[in-house]
């Protein structure tokens, strides 16, 4: 989703603005700590979806045709999180602090159920009157066109195809290149669109291969600053609000976040909105640019 651009200035990238009013520790740590990979902290939740279910059944029924699943819902949900809460797009590259133009959101998908089969890389840029419906609905579009063929046919996963076939040596050079253009952000936009490297959120559903919630690192590469995961949906026994006990639908959710880009407070204060928009799952039909809500009180 395109967020309010201003006149672009000095300093800027093509893919996010640079932000100069940030704190001083966050500043000095660009500099002590220059890779994602050494400024990664870990985050780890189950979500109540017992109301969420029986949203996502009803919403099936009506669209036999394709379906809206768990997963559909998380990456609305984070969606709209990151609209809400603008420093989790944020991304630190070349040493400098960025807030992105736009919310992108990747995941891969795999083309088939088979140790053998290729993934292919997805990225989805949500528009300011996104809903889950139509959310979904392009997603599932994306997916199964990307299911029909066993192997990339365009696009990012064609590009690195073909640069899987250089010589190593070469290669080794050419992608240094690359990694010192990405530092100053004049990379190629044929490089960095279409890959999830380079999305506000990069998002794993493990719970499609029956695998839990996992930490997944972060990468160097890009300017993804927050890898969220999702396993399994498993019964949990929970204690109400009234005391007492009930069997409950929950599953783990995982979020690998570079600490560099906002501080914990804020990071615990954007998770509990996505666990209150699971549980309370009428706020996935809102537009994105209609606010939820919450109060962060």
């Amino acid at each position: 989703m395109a967020q309010e651009k201003r006149k672009k200035h000095w300093g800027d990238r093509r893919d996010g603005r640079w932000v100069r009013d940030v704190p001083g520790l966050q500043t000095i740590m660009a500099h002590i700590l220059p890779n994602r990979t050494d400024c990664e902290v870990f985050m780890k939740d189950s979500f109540d979806i017992t109301e969420l279910l029986p949203y996502l059944e009803a919403k099936n029924a009506l669209h036999p045709d394709y379906k809206t699943t768990v997963f559909h819902a998380l990456i609305m949900s984070v969606a709209r999180m990151v609209t809400e809460r603008p420093k989790m797009n944020r991304f630190v590259q070349g040493r400098r602090m960025y807030e992105r133009y736009e919310i992108s959101l990747g995941f891969v998908a795999k083309r088939r159920f088979q140790d053998n089969a290729e993934e292919a890389l997805m990225f989805f840029v949500p528009e300011a009157d996104e809903t889950l419906d139509s959310m979904s609905y392009k997603i599932a579009g994306e997916v199964q066109e990307t299911r029909k063929s066993e192997s990339s046919n365009g696009g990012i996963d064609s590009l690195i195809d073909s640069f899987a076939k250089i010589p190593r040596l070469l290669l080794m050079l050419i992608l240094r290149i690359v990694r010192w253009l990405d530092f100053w952000g004049v990379n190629p936009k044929a490089l960095t669109d279409g890959d999830p490297n380079y999305s506000s959120v990069f998002l794993s559903n493990l719970g499609s291969i029956q695998a839990p919630a996992v930490y997944h690192h972060l990468n160097n590469y890009g300017t993804n600053s927050i890898m969220v995961t999702i396993g399994t949906i498993h019964k949990e026994e929970r204690i109400m609000p009234d005391g007492s006990k009930q069997i409950r639908d929950v599953v783990d959710i995982g979020a690998t976040l570079d600490e560099r880009i906002a501080d914990g407070f804020y990071f615990a204060r954007s998770l509990k909105l996505v666990k209150h928009i699971f549980a309370h799952p009428e706020l996935l039909d809102r537009p994105l640019n209609e606010p939820s809500g919450y109060d962060f009180k």
